[in-house]
């Protein structure tokens, strides 16, 4: 990741714009072409990279009930898939900068796409779960080394006018990407077959790999980057943020602290992610600096992007489960409700770009009137009710169509146009491996908020009605009026009334569990707003240095 070469204005420590300060820009290195069509086909294919890499996530984490009817793989033995993938994927986004520092650019990214296509092959015919977790795992590994690359890719080889636009595209897979997993597995599962959940990545992946390797600038290979390599941070660090994942991921299915596996992972992963910390501190060749979150805007934007992320992340499950629980949707029925937010953003993210690339915009204020676009949408959602279908939804969607780019954008420009040359790597580990986490969060919160909310709910209806029936005696029971002409066994109509109205309270248990998460996330909403406009300092967008401008 590269910086702004020249900044329109500076800020002192104690916050008050300064006089603009201009850095002669450095000589591009040898093997940097000027910037021309062959640079945009390497950017845009490593971008191309990065949602293959995002697509394999989404359409097999979607599609996995259609995976596990398929390979005849229980539910609970079916998690596991999505843990071994998210876990070891999260966990290699914290390690990559150091990698594709030392392998470059070029061979790492096309090395890395080329694994996760390949991995792909063998995933249908996996003879037994346990098999097809190993095999999840490298591919969530491959997958997880592509975003870093991308950010570093698209802040480095840009020109400083365009940065802006390269975090764009950069946001894409924040974005774009995870709203179009849905249309994408509905496709491929009821109109090819289920074994393109995994194989639809193949033919993406080879015309990505071409267009990165036309594109991208060779970079040298640094191996004498190993004499400092950081072998105590991997050793504990690796296993540290995959116990951490499993942990958010399996909590609330083991029953978190009542269960010994979820325990013992979360003190020993705990302390040695303690361990990972310090060392980090102290070692001269660290992953990524833990001294940035002295700065002010490295707090607001780490803080603000795993937030952000969670509440777009719940956002998008809230409509898919209520649709599929409530009204006994499909994949393929759903797939406007995720299309209307995925398409616009191909508009929508170049647009806030140019906005944010102005000098005049601060682009602090743009991320707060993205914050009030989703608590306006959260506080919609709060009239949910069992009568709501897929149209109902779109009010919300069209709202998060504005809110998303608006926070996304700003939140990365506050996190890297702050940062010198050195600090690129550094930053870009922390900044992926908490996007990731992000994800792991909202899975997290969504599966404790609705076991605990629609628990709480299905006894305060079951009591409600249990405390009142006598008042309703005398009047007509619509259930059974209904269920009367179906059966003369008295006995037998009397068991399908009881499970109607079970099915009833369940329903409805489901509905005010969601539209509490919706009441939840508008207070965090408007929190975040608040913080983004107390917390970090202005930032304005990089241009390059003026031929006649002396260099200081």
């Amino acid at each position: 990741m590269s910086p702004e070469t020249a900044s329109p204005r500076a800020v002192d420590p104690g916050g008050s714009p300064v006089a603009p300060v201009i850095h002669a820009s450095p000589p591009l290195p040898s093997y940097i072409p000027p910037f021309g069509l062959r640079t945009v086909i390497g950017c845009v294919g490593m971008l191309l990279a990065v949602h293959v890499a995002g697509f394999n996530e989404h359409v097999t984490q979607i599609g996995l009930s259609d995976i596990r009817g398929a390979l005849h793989i229980g539910h609970d033995e079916g998690t596991w898939l999505v843990t071994s993938y998210e876990a070891f994927n999260i966990a290699a986004m914290a390690f990559t900068p150091w990698f594709y520092m030392t392998f470059s650019i070029y061979r790492f990214s096309i090395f890395m796409t080329a694994m996760l296509a390949l991995l792909s092959i063998p995933a249908p015919f996996m003879p037994d779960v346990t098999s097809l977790c190993v095999l999840s795992a490298f591919q969530g590994m491959a997958a997880g080394c592509l975003p870093p690359v991308l950010m570093t890719v698209m802040l480095k080889y840009l020109p400083p006018e365009l940065r802006v636009f390269g975090i764009a595209g950069y946001a894409m897979s924040a974005t774009f990407g995870p709203n179009l997993g849905l249309p994408l597995e509905a496709f491929w599962f009821e109109h090819v077959g289920w074994h393109w959940l995994y194989w639809e990545v193949i033919p993406l992946a080879v015309l990505s790999i071409a267009m990165m390797a036309y594109g991208l600038p060779r970079d040298p290979v640094h191996m004498e980057r190993f004499k400092s390599f950081n072998w105590l941070g991997i050793t504990v660090g690796l296993p540290a943020i995959v116990s951490l994942v499993t942990v958010l991921y399996q909590g609330d299915r083991l029953d978190w602290f009542r269960s010994p596996v979820i325990t013992n992972l979360t003190f020993w992963g705990g302390a040695a992610f303690l361990v990972f910390v310090v060392n980090e501190a102290l070692h001269p060749s660290p992953y990524f600096r833990i001294q940035y979150w002295r700065s002010r805007n490295i707090q607001a934007a780490l803080l603000s992007l795993v937030g952000i992320l969670a509440i777009c992340a719940l956002m998008a499950e809230i409509p898919a489960t209520y649709l599929e629980e409530v009204r006994g949707y499909r994949p393929i029925q759903t797939v406007p409700v995720s299309l209307i937010v995925a398409l616009p953003q191909l508009v929508m993210l170049p647009l806030i770009a140019a906005i944010c690339n102005s000098a005049r915009v601060d682009c602090r204020y743009v991320l707060a009137g993205g914050m009030l676009c989703l608590a306006a949408a959260a506080w919609l959602g709060t009239w949910l009710t069992p009568d709501w279908v897929r149209d109902n939804f779109y009010a919300l969607q069209i709202l998060q169509v504005f809110g998303q780019p608006m926070t996304v954008i700003p939140t990365l420009m506050l996190a890297t146009l702050a940062m010198g040359p050195a600090d690129g790597p550094f930053i870009s580990g922390m900044v992926n491996m908490l996007k990731g986490l992000a994800n792991a969060v909202a899975f997290a919160l969504f599966s404790a908020l609705t076991r605990r909310r629609e628990q709480y709910h299905s006894s305060m209806l079951l009591d409600h009605h249990g405390t009142h029936g006598l008042a309703l005696q005398g009047m007509d029971n619509p259930i059974d009026r209904q269920l009367s002409g179906l059966s003369p066994d008295l006995g037998r109509m009397a068991r399908n009334t009881l499970e109607v109205f079970h099915t009833y309270v369940r329903e409805q248990s489901i509905v005010l569990a969601l539209a509490d998460i919706y009441f939840i996330l508008i207070f965090v909403c408007v929190g975040y707003a608040i913080m983004n406009l107390i917390l970090p300092r202005r930032v304005f967008p990089p241009r390059a240095p003026s031929p006649s401008a002396p260099a200081r």
